[in-house]
């Protein structure tokens, strides 16, 4: 599967001095973990972005975002933003910025 790859230079800018992120192939593109945990990835040319049921419920109601569904079902709590609702690294920073907070909420992960 082909990702955009200037969207993970641009997502790589902003997290690039961030401690705990590591950046991995998955979901046939790539994601960015923070502390082990899927932070953000790249489906295609959009944006993945974790944010838990409350935050992807208000999300999703911008004309941008739609629920992330690459199986036929899809993952809550998830969305997936399409390049028009981050033409812009302070648009593509807040969805960090939001993925972020929650991803920080989690509990450690168990190695």
């Amino acid at each position: 599967m082909v990702y955009s790859k200037s969207l993970a230079a641009r997502i790589r800018q902003l997290v690039g001095k961030r401690r705990g992120i590591v950046e991995k192939k998955m979901f046939g593109g790539v994601g960015f973990l923070l502390d082990g945990k899927l932070l953000v990835g790249i489906w295609q040319d959009s944006l993945i972005a974790r944010l838990g049921k409350e935050q992807a419920a208000r999300a999703l109601e911008k004309p941008c975002v739609r629920e992330f569904d690459i199986t036929g079902r899809a993952m809550k709590g998830w969305v997936l933003v399409e390049p028009e609702g981050m033409e812009d690294d302070g648009q593509l920073g807040a969805w960090i910025e939001k993925a972020t907070g929650f991803v920080a909420t989690l509990p450690a992960r168990k190695s």
